[in-house]
C-alpha cells in the first residue's frame, strides 16, 4: 500500500500539511528558518499564529503576575509568554507559567511539564483555542494545574487532574470569589477574581 485511503485519514492533518515534532521545531528556530518566530507556537505538531493582545489581556496578565509573585515561596519563579516543552508535538508559549527553580535554571533550556506547577492562559479572542487544543496539550503533558482567565464570561476556570485527553476537574470562580493558589500540592493562598479581571467597559464603549 503506497498511500493512505480516504477511509483512514491522518487525524488533524489537512492535505499537504505535516506534523513536526518539538525537536524539529527547535531545530527550525535555531536555524533561523522562520521569518518571525515570535508570532507562532507549536500546538499538536502544527505552527499556530499567536493572536495580538488587547489592552484587557495585557492588564489581566500583569495583575496575575503581581498577585502570584507575592505568594510564591522560595524555589519557584514566574515566566510570561515563554515556551514550555511538551514532547512530542507541543511547545506553547503560555501567558503565565510558574516553574520550579530560578530564572538561571532556564538560561540554556526550556522547562518541561515536570518543571511546571501552574500554567495560565488569558483568554479573550483565543477562548475556544485555550479551552480545546491548548487544554488538551496541557492535559496530555501532565501540567497539574491550568487556569483559563476567561475575559469573555468574566470568570477564572481552574482545571486539575490531567489525563490523556483532558482534565478530570473544572471549577469556575466568579467575581466576588477567590481562586486558591496550589503549587506542587501545597496551598499558598488565594487570589481574588476581582483583582485580576478588568472592570466591565463603560456603557457606550463596548
Amino acid at each position: 500500500m503506497s498511500s493512505i485511503t480516504s477511509t483512514m485519514p491522518t487525524p488533524f492533518a489537512p492535505p499537504g500539511l505535516r506534523r513536526i515534532t518539538v525537536d524539529e521545531y527547535e531545530r527550525i528556530i535555531r536555524a533561523r528558518a522562520l521569518n518571525d518566530p515570535d508570532r507562532v507556537e507549536l500546538i499538536d505538531g502544527y505552527l499556530v499564529d499567536k493572536m495580538g493582545k488587547s489592552a484587557e489581556h495585557g492588564y489581566a496578565t500583569k495583575k496575575i503576575i503581581k498577585a502570584l509573585e507575592a505568594l510564591l515561596p522560595a524555589g519557584w519563579a514566574w515566566r510570561s509568554e515563554q515556551p514550555v516543552r511538551i514532547p512530542d508535538y507541543d511547545e506553547p508559549e503560555p501567558d503565565v507559567t510558574i516553574v520550579r527553580g530560578t530564572d538561571e535554571d532556564y538560561e540554556h533550556r526550556i522547562p518541561d511539564p515536570d518543571d511546571v506547577g501552574l500554567l495560565i492562559e488569558v483568554s479573550l479572542t483565543t477562548l475556544d483555542h485555550d479551552r480545546n487544543e491548548k487544554l488538551r496539550a496541557y492535559a496530555r503533558g501532565g501540567i497539574p494545574v491550568y487556569w483559563t482567565v476567561n475575559l469573555v464570561d468574566r470568570q477564572i476556570e481552574v482545571y486539575t487532574g490531567p489525563g490523556p485527553g483532558s482534565y478530570g476537574s473544572r471549577v469556575d470562580f466568579k467575581p466576588g470569589q477567590a481562586v486558591p493558589v496550589v503549587i506542587d500540592g501545597q496551598p499558598l493562598g488565594q487570589v481574588a477574581v476581582d483583582a485580576i479581571l478588568p472592570s466591565p467597559p463603560a456603557e457606550g464603549n463596548i
